[in-house]
């Protein structure tokens, strides 16, 4: 990939809010925030609602659908269909 191509492209922070969890990468996302991070070096932060470590898909404290239930619930209501 030639440098032209992707102006901005640095390192960034992306701090989730919820979890405090913080991960350095590259983007090119801007802010006017900014962070030192552990080597030193400070880089722009972009704060984000929710990330791996908040999701609930990701930490498992997600919602399982009961769908046994939902089809019992279908058949005591419209009958088996016989």
């Amino acid at each position: 990939m030639t440098q032209d191509k992707q102006t901005g492209y640095r390192p960034v922070v992306f701090r989730d809010r919820s979890a405090g969890y913080a991960f350095l990468t590259r983007s090119t996302a801007s802010s006017d925030q900014t962070i030192e991070w552990d080597d030193g070096e400070t880089y722009p932060l972009v704060e984000v609602e929710i990330s791996a470590e908040s999701h609930p898909f990701y930490t498992g404290r997600a919602r399982v659908v009961d769908s046994e239930g939902q089809v019992a619930k279908f058949e005591r209501r419209f009958g088996d269909g016989a």
